[in-house]
């Protein structure tokens, strides 16, 4: 049966998970505090009407922000949506947040009869409007029955981590150290290989053919080939999300030097004033430092 789904926040990811939730044929409500966003998703199909409006109806709603504050006000601020919800009704929560944060949520979405999945998100914008993400949940096995309908229209791939909130973060948060640090380094590689000769795009032809190689430099890496840095997830996620890593790391008394190095190197590139682009663009800190001039860029 379809299901009436509220996505908030209609980002690079959000955008994509309300595409497919659409696509599956559920009844989806789209919003953002940008709302040319929310128009042009409603000009696709997407459902019409005011948040406050619509709360009473929904079966779903799939939090797609920036961060555990963003979430924490989306469902218990000023006009928070939970305590507007029918009781069985299920959030999933996708920001990359702590996982005593996510316990914390599970346990008062619980108070007000309302389910939650802690469900963080990884794929990549792409494959969140193809459905196709990667998703590592965890919550009780009402949570994941709530969430179903939804599951099935957005992932391909579903981790069952645990029957309570807090694995699937503390999972996520073990895939952007992976992710960011991968992201540092092939910039570092990059920036290297062109001071010995190598150009960026025969870097990437032999190291993505090559034991060197990743998921995020046979990603990102072609961004600076074609010196393209419109953002699928942009420079500005990765000093919260290595933020969060080593937040947990320092609770659990566990040194984390490679995280820090790279959390660095976003932190100024957010510095150069490149925030908002592609996180490739990290690779224009390196490029600054050893006098380098990238692809698309003026010598």
């Amino acid at each position: 049966m379809p299901h009436t789904t509220a996505v908030i926040g209609l980002g690079s990811m959000g955008y994509g998970i309300a595409q497919s939730c659409l696509a599956a044929g559920h009844i989806t409500h789209g919003f953002d505090i940008n709302e040319t966003q929310v128009q042009r998703f409603q000009s696709e199909g997407g459902a019409a009407g005011a948040l406050a409006d619509v709360a009473g109806d929904l079966d779903a709603v799939i939090v797609v922000v920036l961060n555990a504050a963003q979430t924490e006000n989306v469902l218990f601020g000023d006009a928070g949506l939970v305590p507007s919800l029918k009781p069985g009704a299920v959030v999933m929560a996708c920001a990359t947040v702590p996982p005593d944060f996510a316990r914390e949520m599970e346990a008062k979405c619980q108070a007000q009869g309302v389910h939650y999945l802690d469900a963080p998100i990884s794929g990549g914008s792409i494959k969140a409007a193809q459905g196709a993400l990667s998703i590592m949940a965890a919550g009780k096995p009402e949570a994941f029955a709530a969430a179903e309908a939804i599951l099935d229209a957005t992932a391909e791939t579903v981790f069952r981590l645990g029957d309570q909130a807090g694995p699937g973060s503390a999972m996520k948060a073990v895939n952007q150290l992976l992710a960011g640090v991968h992201i540092a380094t092939m910039a570092e590689a990059l920036t290297f290989g062109m001071t010995q000769g190598v150009a960026p795009d025969q870097f990437v032809e032999v190291i993505s053919k090559c034991a060197g190689s990743s998921w995020m430099l046979e990603n990102r890496a072609p961004h600076i080939v074609a010196g393209d840095y419109t953002p699928h997830s942009s420079v500005n996620i990765w000093p919260k999300d290595l933020g969060i890593v080593l937040d947990i790391a320092k609770s659990a008394s566990f040194s984390a030097p490679v995280t820090a190095a790279a959390l660095q190197q976003f932190i100024a590139a957010a510095g150069m004033g490149l925030g908002g682009e592609d996180d490739a663009a990290v690779a224009k800190v390196y490029a600054r430092n050893a006098g380098l001039t990238l692809p698309g860029e003026d010598a």
